[in-house]
């Protein structure tokens, strides 16, 4: 499930994610999305999904 909320970040910072996603064919909310991604995977406190959960618990 998908949570909206709201998010402000100066005009130039904006505009150069804006540029990214434009040279990556993503909008600007998906590449928002996929900085945030990378960033919680390379700090390795990506969360676990529900599926993947309950799959270790039937291996286990």
């Amino acid at each position: 499930m998908k949570k909206s909320f709201a998010l402000r970040v100066e005009s130039d910072v904006y505009d150069a994610i804006e540029r990214w996603a434009a040279d990556e064919f993503r909008s600007t909310n998906g590449q928002i999305e996929w900085i945030l991604s990378e960033a919680l995977k390379k700090a390795k406190r990506y969360p676990k999904r529900k599926t993947e959960d309950v799959e270790q618990k039937k291996e286990g």
